[in-house]
Parts: structure tokens; sequence; C-alpha cells
């Protein structure tokens, strides 16, 4: 028998492997974890659209896409989708791989987004703005955990970050605060919505996503021949 050990995320990985062949980890998770990364992006995209209708304050690259929305003449939602492929483009000189769930998130979250938006009627009486924006947040921490714990890779502005992170050695929560306040500030120049919202997503959405990243964390599947400890995805960076 012979051990190898491994790190991700900066858990230890200790796989023990017998002479009969184990399966790969995850493998009959698969349906179930497509299911949660297209559901969290298009949840993800409606509870957006969710604060966009609030009208009382959106969260970080939300601010930056209303402002370029309202600059273009373009949606939001095709916005979302223009600085997402963009954003893209910037991890080739980081170095960075997209997964299939980073490539879904530039298009799934932006077309979610314009279709809720087409669907749900006009808000203008802040005892309905308020509670939308509660539920846009609420809905916003699901989506999060459901899409990070499908584990197919960061979304475009998270794997910015933390492509960032690691080819200048400065911290994770630097690089995010830079970014976030920039993206934020531009945004609000060209007339994206800063209020209530805003702050409110920036306090609840960590303890939100935390919470629901271990509700919708895959199982390990049982495995007869080998033994495989998985570290959860208890600091998961949050998507973009």
């Amino acid at each position: 028998m012979r051990q190898a050990t491994t790190t991700t995320g900066g858990h230890p990985l200790s796989t023990h492997s017998a002479s009969v062949p184990a399966e790969a980890p995850g493998s009959g998770r698969l349906p179930r974890r497509l299911v949660q990364l297209y559901a969290g992006l298009a949840l993800y995209g409606a509870s957006s659209a969710l604060l966009v209708e609030a009208g009382l304050g959106l969260e970080p690259w939300g601010v930056l896409h209303q402002g370029l929305a309202e600059l273009t003449g373009l949606t939001i939602g095709v916005v979302s989708i223009i600085v997402g492929a963009a954003v893209l483009l910037l991890w080739i000189p980081l170095r960075q791989r997209p997964g299939l769930g980073t490539v879904s998130n530039v298009f799934v979250v932006g077309l979610a987004m314009d279709g809720t938006l087409a669907l749900i009627p006009d808000a203008h009486a802040l005892a309905l703005r308020i509670p939308l924006l509660v539920a846009g947040v609420g809905l916003n921490g699901v989506a999060t955990g459901l899409y990070i714990s499908a584990s197919f890779g960061p979304g475009p502005r998270d794997g910015l970050m933390t492509g960032l992170h690691r080819r200048t050695g400065r911290s994770v929560r630097l690089v995010r605060t830079v970014l976030e306040v920039a993206v934020v500030a531009t945004g609000f120049a060209l007339g994206g919505t800063v209020g209530a919202g805003t702050v409110l997503y920036a306090v609840a959405i960590g303890p939100l996503a935390q919470l629901f990243l271990k509700v919708f964390a895959a199982r390990p599947a049982p495995l007869r021949s080998a033994v495989v400890a998985q570290g959860q995805p208890e600091r998961a960076i949050l998507p973009g």
C-alpha cells in the first residue's frame, strides 16, 4: 500500500490507494454538481436583478455594470457578460485556467439577470423595495453556496482577484478591497447605485455564503477500496 499526500486550499488531502483502483472522487456526483452549478448561476443572476429592482444599492461589480449600462444604453445583463468576458481575458497574463463554471458564469448570470428584470414589475414603494433588497441579498448567498460547492472553477472576477494575489504576493483581502473599491467608485461615477443595499451586501454576504457552502457541499461518495479525506470549502472566495 502506498500513500500520497497533496494539498488544496491549504487543507492537506491524504489518499491511501489499495491494490484495487478507486473511483475518481466526485465522479458519481457529476449530475448533481451540474445542477448545482447552473441553478446557482441562474439564481445569482436573478438575485442581482432583485437588487437592481430594489434600487437601494448594488453589490460592487453590480454598481459598475449598472454604470456602464447607463453609459452605453445596453442592458445590465449584456454589460455583465461583456465585463465578464473582458475580465476573463485578463486571466491570460496571470496564467489562470478557467473551468466550466468560469465560462458558464460569464453568460448564465447576465442572461438570468435580464430575464428576471423582464419578468418582475417595477417596484416604486419603499415597502416593496426593502423586501426585494433583503430577498436579493439572501438569494445571492444561496446562489453562491450552490455554484461554488459544485467545484467547476471560480467566476471570472474571483479568478482575477486570486491571480493578482499570486502574482503580486499581496493578501487576498487587500487585493479584493482594492478591486472592489475601484469598481464601485468607477460605477458610481458612471451612474451606478450605491446605498444601503451596498452596505448590507458587504456585511451579510460573507456569513451567508459560508452557511450555504456547508449546506450544499457534496459529501464524499463511499469507496470500497480507498479512503479519501477531503477538506470542506470553508474559506472559499465569493463569486464575481
